[in-house]
């Protein structure tokens, strides 16, 4: 063969390799084109959008298993500046959505030099859309490209209870976008107060995303990379909470038309069964909608301050129910015994000047009546005892000793509720001694034995109040009060998963059970036969202790501690009602109420009365000038 043959061939089998493979090339190329859809959606897209999936967040439930928080799904109606229609119909978008123009350009213009907002990302445009409005919008979102729906969760609540227990949610502001190291974006909803702030990072969930590619008019047309970068939102934790829902109604309801709080305890747990606080606010006046703004702004306004929860906020002298724990310390010290009598003739007296007052009552011959008849110049004495147990010029050091176990008795500190807001109330301490008599240069035991009857500096949150009569029935120890046994986990026998060893872990006093036998028969007989006869429940022996606070502003507070069964202590009660006079006139009564109910699940028929009695005592109302009281029933 001849070398133009040969390279003739050669030619032939060149081209042929070409004309097969441009064959392949053109083959693929019309199945890609003519065949795979895949292909399609990825020519017509010319852009990958990046879309937040929001969990649902954790629903709440009381400790019987009813429903106090739950999820209402709303709509976000998001917006990609660089993909809207400049020549869009404009005022048939604004009658689908119920807006007027103005409110459309102030939506959709923003300060893009702050770096909040980008014109390449979707943000909100209007939030909180109802599903009726999206449901007509929709019908029309393929003539306004660059919007697009989110869906949101907002809370709803099948009850009217428990408003600032549970708190409410609110839009991040911009401190919350700036330290949550991208966790919120604008419009996130996150717990503003109650256990929707404290348990914010459990009861939210996790994001999830999705990669989507959309056409030149803002259409889907395909998940990115088959979803392969995609992530699922994860719901948020549900919590079981402490609360009975029945008894707080009950304690709301007892509370209307007063000022001040509730607090009941189970003793053996801590757990918290009622926290009313009042006056308060229904939680369905909370959910989130383009009226609530006017709400929360009316409760501002009102001058008895609904928003302020005083179960654990407010600070106050706690009255004679501090006799009952300085008895079971003086014992503890050893400066005195439960046989001591100490003679009343109208109070304590000192250098022939009375410093306290006292009611008329029967001698006093030991502990136990000492605390049946709430006597003064019982506990002065007592206390005198403590503080000067070193000497009457060295009261700094024994009010340090007396201050080491109320601190034990979680008083001076906060007891660590799993609640925003709780305060650490005030004992007084020999370095606030030196400075509030610093003039003097010296200060004696003389100077604040009113601290002795529960006056003078000492300050307590009623839940503190509530703690004190769970450690009394615990005979010395508590366990931290808290809310929430924990999120729910039906893998684990008890139905939940705690989520902190303090709510487990008891507390104790550092004094012997034995010192409060006396103190719990004094109780009892407070009841029975002294100054707290009102919280008398038939059948259930309860042991309480009454307390009314001197007010120079108006009407003494009304105090009362209480707990029961008294040998089987299953509930601890705590009620602080401000200007409510004797500790027997309102907060005794409503300790019996609150412990017959939780007892026996109801209160008895021929005792109904008494519920009406104490939701009609009027003792509160609000004033643009301020608060008025009147006189209790």
């Amino acid at each position: 063969m001849s070398v133009k043959d040969t390279n003739q061939k050669r030619q032939f089998v060149i081209i042929g390799v070409f004309i097969l493979a441009a064959a392949v090339l053109l083959g693929r190329a019309a199945q890609l084109q003519l065949l795979s859809s895949n292909y399609r959606l990825r020519a017509d897209a010319i852009s990958i959008e990046k879309n937040i999936l929001y969990p649902s967040r954790g629903v709440i439930y009381d400790r019987n298993g009813n429903l106090m928080v739950y999820n209402n799904a709303t709509y976000d109606l998001m917006v990609t500046y660089k993909q809207v229609d400049p020549k869009m119909d404009t005022a048939k978008f604004c009658r689908l959505l119920d807006i007027d123009t103005p409110t459309f350009k102030l939506n959709l213009d923003k300060d893009w030099k702050t770096g909040k907002y980008h014109k390449s990302l979707p943000f909100p445009f209007l939030t909180m859309v109802t599903p009726e409005q999206y449901a007509r919008f929709q019908e029309s979102l393929i003539e306004f490209p660059g919007f697009e729906r989110q869906i949101r969760n907002v809370r709803g609540y099948p009850q009217h209870n428990a408003g600032h227990v549970l708190g409410y949610l609110s839009e991040v502001n911009e401190k919350v976008l700036k330290d949550s190291a991208g966790i919120y974006e604008p419009g996130d909803y996150i717990g503003t107060t109650g256990l929707e702030k404290y348990y914010e990072q459990i009861l939210r969930g996790k994001k999830g995303v999705e990669f989507i590619m959309k056409d030149n008019l803002g259409r889907r047309v395909g998940a990115w990379k088959e979803g392969k970068l995609d992530s699922q939102a994860v719901q948020g934790k549900d919590l079981i909470c402490t609360v009975d829902l029945k008894l707080q109604a009950l304690g709301e309801k007892l509370m209307q038309h007063k000022i001040g709080s509730i607090v009941a305890l189970e003793p053996k747990t801590g757990e918290i069964l009622a926290m009313v606080t009042s006056p308060t606010f229904d939680p369905t006046d909370m959910v989130i909608s383009k009226k609530r703004g006017d709400f929360i702004a009316s409760m501002y306004r009102d001058s008895l301050n609904p928003l302020f929860d005083r179960s654990v906020s407010a600070k106050y002298p706690p009255g004679s129910i501090y006799k009952t724990i300085l008895g079971a310390i003086a014992l503890q010290l050893g400066v005195w015994d439960k046989n001591n009598g100490v003679a009343c003739n109208g109070g304590y007296y000192y250098d022939g000047k009375r410093l306290t007052k006292c009611h008329g009552h029967s001698y006093a011959g030991n502990l136990s009546e000492g605390i049946a008849h709430s006597c003064n110049a019982y506990f002065c004495t007592v206390y005198r005892e403590i503080v000067d147990r070193f000497g009457f010029r060295n009261a700094r050091i024994g009010l340090d000793s007396l201050n080491e176990y109320l601190y034990r008795f979680g008083l001076g500190h906060r007891l660590e509720v799993d609640f925003p807001a709780e305060k650490a109330g005030f004992i007084p301490t020999p370095k606030f001694y030196d400075k509030l008599y610093r003039r003097d240069k010296v200060w004696y035991s003389t100077n604040f034995v009113s601290n002795g009857i529960g006056q003078g500096e000492n300050q307590l949150t009623t839940i503190q109040m509530a703690n004190i009569a769970a450690t009394i029935a615990n005979r010395g120890w508590y366990i931290t009060p808290h809310l929430v046994r924990g999120y729910k986990d039906t893998s684990d026998p008890k139905g939940y998963r705690a989520l902190f060893d303090r709510f487990v872990n008891k507390k104790s006093t550092g004094i012997a059970s034995t010192h409060f036998d006396p103190i719990v028969r004094g109780m009892i007989r407070v009841i029975e036969s002294g100054t707290g006869d009102n919280a008398h429940v038939p059948g259930i022996t309860i042991a309480g202790k009454t307390g009314t606070v001197q007010n120079p502003h108006g009407d003494d507070s009304s105090v009362f501690i209480g707990f029961a069964p008294a040998d089987d202590p299953q509930i601890a009660v705590a009620v602080y009602v401000e200007n409510g006079n004797w500790g027997n006139d309102v907060a005794a009564p409503i300790t019996g109420l609150m412990i017959e109910h939780f007892l026996r699940g109801e209160v008895a028929p021929n005792r109904q009365y008494l519920i009406n009695k104490v939701n009609h005592s009027r003792l509160a109302y609000s004033s643009g000038r301020g608060y008025y009281v009147t006189k209790g029933y």
